[in-house]
């Protein structure tokens, strides 16, 4: 029976990326195979023996289910969520989600038929074989790129193999790297080219760290954010291969938003 591994679902505003400012239904995914170092969801990164559910779009009403959960039950969670109208589309998060790829492979053609919402993946960018099995069933990725420097992670072979990939299906893709005070130029230059070589209109979102509580820290470093000179300075550098590099926050955080 084919069941997922979820944290929670809900209905909220989506504060990263080419999306933000739009309504989204969420499903968080739970597991991650990287440990970064910025990261904010390091519950993620293992199954709870639960999951949450919210009852009713945006009203934070959560229920308590048990994992795993059968397709058919996300399902009808995803069409209740579902009011006429008000959201853009559905957001595959995590964790990462692609670790998910047989169920999604199962449950994204039914959640689309049953919604007729499209389908955005948020990921690392650095599994390109599960991404293949669910590129007919995607509208848009928004794919990160792991700088080591702020990250800990090197995954730049799979990031190319990612992007090169998602190109070629022809759907919507841009880039995310969060950049810290810690973040290195030499990592800036080679993303930039890393795009470039794909396509010089990928758009691409530098998000400055939103620094950690000390219980959230992952990793020796505590993650700072930069400094506006050194944001300045980052932007015009990548736009010297790119056309478009913008800098958002997590202006989600700023609504007190999940």
């Amino acid at each position: 029976m084919t069941t997922a591994r979820l944290i929670e679902i809900f209905s909220a505003i989506q504060g990263e990326g080419l999306n933000v400012g739009t309504r989204q239904i969420f499903i968080r995914f739970a597991l991650c195979d990287l440990r970064c170092h910025f990261c904010d969801s390091a519950h993620t990164w293992s199954v709870p023996s639960t999951c949450r559910v919210e009852r009713s779009p945006g009203l934070r009403d959560f229920e308590t289910h048990p994992n795993p959960v059968q397709l058919n039950t996300l399902l009808t969670w995803i069409e209740r969520q579902n009011s006429p109208g008000l959201h853009d589309s559905i957001s595959l998060t995590g964790g990462e989600p692609l670790l998910h790829a047989p169920f999604l492979v199962e449950f994204l053609p039914l959640v689309r038929r049953a919604t007729g919402l499209p389908i955005y993946l948020e990921t690392g960018g650095h599994r390109p074989q599960q991404l293949q099995l669910i590129l007919p069933y995607l509208d848009s990725v928004g794919m990160d790129i792991k700088l080591p420097s702020v990250s800990g992670e090197d995954r730049w072979n799979e990031h190319a193999e990612f992007l090169q990939a998602c190109h070629q299906a022809d759907i919507e893709v841009f880039i995310k790297a969060i950049v810290s005070s810690q973040t290195d130029l030499g990592d800036l230059a080679k993303a930039a080219k890393l795009v470039a070589s794909v396509n010089p209109e990928i758009p691409v979102f530098l998000q400055p760290a939103t620094p950690l509580t000390p219980s959230q820290q992952f990793g020796g470093t505590p993650i700072q954010a930069p400094t506006p000179a050194q944001v300045l300075h980052w932007q015009a550098l990548m736009k010297q291969e790119l056309k478009q590099v913008r800098v958002i926050p997590q202006t989600h955080k700023m609504l007190n938003q999940l």
